[in-house]
């Protein structure tokens, strides 16, 4: 049986910017050696998001999305698409695209060399405020000294 990737992704009031990311992770998904599946998780959006990923989902089969009663949270969403995941590896994105679909395979890659964990960091965040940035900061040097494999 081929191993199976999953990519999780919290929707909150996303309508625009889900046809988009979906055609792009098609075209991502479809080049990859593995089954992969699509976890939508609507966070209690108020536009048509959830009705976009329920006809997403009518239309093809590695789509599945859960539809939270209510605003709960980024990382609560997160959380219930982790649960939801039955892949041998996750990769979590966000919706409005800032994280690019088609980094998944550089992803995967570092994950096939054995790392328990792989993450992507931006380069530059001119546009982001200094508090943004020095959280940011932090964060990735926390990962760094995680040292995990």
């Amino acid at each position: 049986m081929s191993k199976t990737i999953s990519i999780v992704i919290p929707i909150y009031n996303e309508e625009d910017n889900i046809g988009e990311l979906y055609g792009r992770l098609v075209k991502v998904i479809e080049r990859l050696e593995y089954e992969a599946e699509l976890i939508f998780v609507d966070d209690g959006s108020r536009d048509r998001s959830l009705q976009l990923m329920a006809e997403i989902h009518n239309q093809d089969s590695r789509v599945r999305y859960l539809s939270l009663a209510r605003n709960f949270g980024h990382q609560i969403a997160l959380t219930a698409g982790l649960n939801f995941a039955q892949g041998e590896a996750i990769i979590v994105m966000d919706a409005d695209l800032q994280d690019p679909p088609e980094i998944i395979p550089k992803l995967i890659e570092k994950w096939r060399q054995g790392y328990h964990v792989v993450y992507g960091q931006r380069i530059t965040r001119r546009q982001e405020n200094w508090f943004k940035r020095t959280m940011a900061y932090i964060f990735y040097r926390f990962l760094r000294r995680q040292n995990i494999r």
